[in-house]
């Protein structure tokens, strides 16, 4: 547990705890801060996510496809332990820390287009927390269960407050059938306690599969955010569209059991006045290629 912080957001409890309304802000910037309009940033601010259908050309899209697949089929890498394989197929599930592995996504996490969103959403410079490639393989791709990304990095990695936002930028056309990101609208609003002491290297079994319980949201608190919400919001688009959203979204995705494979690149952002301290909710914090704790910030 963490020594040095006071824990607002208590999670992993021994007995099922009621949900929390968020304490913190969710745009910190201001339209001053660019390059999103006043309206767009209140649209974020109230929804929890900001879609643009064309942040990237196909172009440039193309270059970023090639990396990704040369990384899947890398031999020395493959048997990294930055990558993670599906449990059934063997096929490659995610590959972390893409931003160090490969210059081509280096000079994406720097893109203006790319981190000035970020920079303004969370109003302070910033730096990466985490950056991957998710590969959802034709009739191979599994399931990402409810959860939100903010529960576990508070609980494993010591984030004190959820001042941080994903930028999840599509490489292959993203359909509403082959695994699309699904986000419930106003749920990063509310804070989901979840149940269950954190194990030693969690890590190890919940990259690789969804169906660990722990640091998985109840399904009544997930069913009330949905009724709250009015719905579910899922995100489609072709290559080089974008999704920003915030750290503590309600979000998941199907698997994929269509002929058509779904790969994005995940970038993380976060605040440089939240940085990483003590896990609140785990015996140890998880490896650097999952959460970063170089907090140098991002040009």
């Amino acid at each position: 547990m963490s020594t040095t912080l006071t824990d607002r957001y208590p999670t992993r409890l021994l007995t099922p705890a009621p949900a929390m309304t968020r304490e913190d802000p969710t745009a910190w910037g201001t339209a001053d801060d660019g390059p999103l309009t006043s309206d767009r940033l209140d649209a974020f601010d109230r929804l929890g996510y900001h879609a643009e259908q064309s942040l990237l050309t196909r172009q440039e899209i193309e270059v970023l496809r090639k990396e990704a697949a040369r990384l899947a089929v890398d031999p020395v890498l493959r048997k990294d332990e930055r990558t993670i394989v599906e449990e059934k197929s063997q096929e490659v599930r995610s590959v972390f820390e893409v931003h160090r592995i490969s210059s081509v996504f280096a000079r994406l996490a720097a893109d203006p287009r790319v981190v000035g969103p970020a920079r303004q959403m969370l109003g302070s410079e910033v730096y990466i927390h985490q950056s991957r490639v998710n590969y959802k393989p034709g009739f191979g791709g599994g399931p990402f269960y409810w959860h939100s990304d903010f529960e576990t990095w508070h609980a494993e990695d010591g984030m004190p407050v959820p001042r941080a936002v994903s930028v999840s930028i599509a490489l292959t056309e993203n359909y509403p059938y082959n695994g699309s990101l699904m986000i419930i609208p106003g749920s990063h609003r509310t804070f989901v306690p979840c149940v269950g002491r954190t194990p030693q290297d969690h890590h190890r079994n919940s990259l690789r599969t969804h169906s660990v319980a722990v640091g998985m949201p109840d399904q009544n608190s997930v069913s009330e955010l949905a009724r709250t919400a009015g719905g579910i919001e899922q995100f489609t688009g072709p290559p080089g569209s974008a999704t920003f959203f915030d750290s503590n979204c309600m979000h998941g995705s199907n698997g994929n059991i269509t002929p058509y494979p779904r790969s994005n690149i995940f970038i993380v952002f976060n605040s440089v006045d939240n940085v990483l301290g003590t896990p609140f909710a785990a015996p140890a914090p998880r490896p650097t290629y999952i959460a970063g704790r170089d907090f140098t910030p991002v040009r």
